[in-house]
């Protein structure tokens, strides 16, 4: 027997809402094994990030080498890089293990508004980052960044979606929760086949949206591990999402952005 691997590349979070922590639990709740490379501890919770410690590259480049040569990896997950240094790092590990399912999701900005990506390193993962990956999964304000302009309703996710995935020539899911509108419909562009698909759910209000793009993204990560193509392992993370959302809307822990609720199957499951 054997596992379907899931390596993250991310930093902590001492919350346990988002980054690793996250990346962790949405992998094993989507039935993939899930190993860990740290670039950064973050001082945070629910509130904010109030410090960053960045982990030295020579021990992230270890802590990769060390998973990839020995565990291996069916698909790679790559979250929090900080500065340009680690990102190079990981490009690095990319060209050497040439792994092909590979998922960015660009964190920039923290839930809480935090910045998380220094600025001379948004260059770097344009031009270095990006077209070494299969998949990229901003969300509004970070796919803003990347095209240098703003979308400002749901009509545009589907061009913007197209452009950003054609300019960097990867696959694109475009998240549209940072939008106004009550049904929110993400858009996954499948650049292998130049296809659009949209992924509709409802808004719910709730503060406990803490972690959901490194949630998402993971989840993605972890069907593709399983054998999944794009389109499906796009729909099985917007569906694995949105439920865990529902799932962990109504709970309270701390005071401000509480996270989903990630083992809501597991859950449900001994209630029975």
């Amino acid at each position: 027997m054997k596992y379907n691997k899931v390596l993250s590349i991310a930093g902590s979070d001492s919350g346990g809402g988002a980054g690793i922590q996250a990346d962790i639990k949405a992998i094993s709740a989507c039935g993939s094994y899930a190993a860990t490379a740290i670039t950064a501890i973050t001082v945070q919770n629910t509130i904010g990030v109030s410090n960053v410690h960045a982990v030295p590259n020579q021990i992230l480049a270890e802590q990769i080498d060390a998973v990839l040569s020995d565990i291996g990896a069916d698909a790679i997950k790559i979250g929090m890089l900080h500065s340009s240094e680690t990102i190079h790092v990981v490009a690095d590990a990319l060209n050497k293990y040439q792994i092909k399912n590979v998922v960015l999701d660009p964190v920039m900005v923290a839930t809480s508004g935090d910045k998380l990506l220094l600025d001379e390193a948004i260059t770097t993962l344009k031009e270095v980052l990006i077209p070494m990956v299969k998949v990229i999964t901003p969300n509004i304000p970070e796919a803003e960044i990347l095209l240098g302009r703003q979308i400002p309703t749901q009509e545009d996710v589907f061009e913007c979606a197209a452009e950003l995935a054609n300019h960097y020539k990867v696959s694109v899911l475009l998240k549209a929760g940072h939008l106004n509108e009550d049904e929110l419909i993400d858009v996954f562009y499948d650049f292998e086949k130049q296809e659009s698909v949209e992924m509709k759910s409802n808004r719910l209000t709730t503060k406990n949206t803490h972690g959901t793009g490194c949630t998402m993204s993971s989840a993605f990560a972890a069907f593709l591990s399983q054998g999944n193509d794009l389109q499906q392992s796009a729909k099985k993370a917007k569906d694995y999402i949105n439920n865990a959302i529902v799932a962990g809307a109504d709970y309270e822990i701390g005071e401000g952005h509480g996270p989903v609720n990630h083992f809501y199957q597991l859950l449900e499951t001994c209630k029975q």
